[in-house]
């Protein structure tokens, strides 16, 4: 999701630049609600990753269709992927583009046209320089900005968004469970009115509710893991406060709907994925990160001390720059942390 939201402004770029061209996207059936909002897409083709089967019927199918089509031009956007690598070149497009990688030289014979992938460069200037390989004149760099839709909008007032979650490709993205328990009871005690909404896939539910149960007297801690559309999340981030997550998937939502966003980094950097002024980073920056483009195996197993090593008070003092405005009266909050040191104060309004 994450990618696919970077990429947009790539794809406004050639729709401003080649606006007679039918642009397709190939990706798998889990990204297609997000890829049916992005309204400058005119075709989705999709693989059906889920099951062996399912794979293996999808990708003859896809591939059935692509040499059909016989595109003038196929972008992969996959920097690692051999997947993708095979599907660009059984396309029979006439021009294929692709990335260059030391550890996949296989690919200069895959591709008619290679680019340099540069992991300094943020995600989305990385894709926008296939436009820049084109002559598009105008580089579009914002990314696309999903139209409101009203019928999704959440019945809830005054709260924040808190996505505890990252991807199964790499689960070391996540901040520990019990830092979210202390943030949550924090926050809590700072503002009573505030309500808490928890988010999630229906795959990450199980472990959203390992954080969520410690709260089940309070309600006003909410666990929507799993029980939401990709229409209803986005919409419940666009009415939220602001939203706390780890690097993943809504932390993009989050970005392109220019919401205030406080983004936990550790396995990969804020440089290439905290994207806009709404985006607040923190990132500890260790030895051995980012790693994630680095190694298949992170160096240190899964015993992410990237993550570990950020404090509740560093979101808390950031939660204190956004500077959250009440209809309540102008008050004083402090913020205890775990070790009863005060870790900062915010003026509420």
């Amino acid at each position: 999701m994450g990618s696919i939201i970077q990429a947009t402004p790539l794809i406004q770029t050639l729709k401003t630049s080649y606006p007679n061209a039918k642009i397709t996207f190939v990706s798998s059936v889990e990204n297609k609600s997000i890829l049916e909002r992005i309204s400058i897409i005119d075709q989705v083709l999709l693989v059906d990753d889920r099951k062996f089967l399912s794979l293996i019927g999808s990708t003859i199918r896809l591939l059935t269709q692509l040499v059909r089509m016989r595109a003038d031009l196929y972008i992969d956007l996959e920097i690692y992927s051999n997947f993708s690598s095979i599907i660009t070149t059984f396309s029979m497009a006439k021009d294929r583009f692709g990335y260059y990688l030391s550890t996949s030289k296989y690919r200069m014979g895959m591709y008619t046209h290679m680019m340099y992938f540069n992991t300094n460069s943020p995600i989305s200037e990385s894709y926008l320089q296939f436009a820049r390989l084109l002559d598009c004149e105008k580089i579009i760099h914002h990314q696309f900005v999903f139209e409101e839709k009203k019928e999704f909008s959440p019945h809830l007032e005054n709260y924040i968004i808190i996505n505890c979650n990252a991807s199964d490709l790499r689960i070391e993205r996540r901040w520990p469970k019990q830092s979210f328990i202390d943030l949550i009871h924090f926050v809590r005690k700072s503002n009573n009115e505030l309500s808490i909404v928890l988010i999630g896939s229906k795959n990450e539910a199980e472990y959203v509710a390992e954080i969520s149960n410690s709260f089940s007297e309070d309600n006003k801690v909410l666990d929507l893991s799993g029980k939401t559309t990709l229409n209803e999340l986005i919409e419940l981030i666009r009415h939220s406060n602001f939203v706390i997550t780890n690097d993943t998937g809504p932390m993009h939502l989050s970005s392109a709907l220019q919401k205030k966003t406080i983004a936990l980094f550790g396995p990969c950097s804020p440089q290439q994925y905290a994207i806009g002024e709404n985006i607040i980073p923190i990132y500890k920056d260790l030895y051995c990160s980012p790693c994630v483009h680095e190694f298949i195996v992170p160096p240190c197993k899964g015993n992410n001390q990237c993550m570990k090593s950020i404090g509740v008070e560093e979101v808390l003092r950031s939660i204190d720059k956004i500077n959250q405005v009440n209809t309540s009266a102008k008050r004083e909050v402090t913020y205890v942390g775990i070790d009863g040191v005060v870790a900062g104060k915010v003026v509420r309004n």
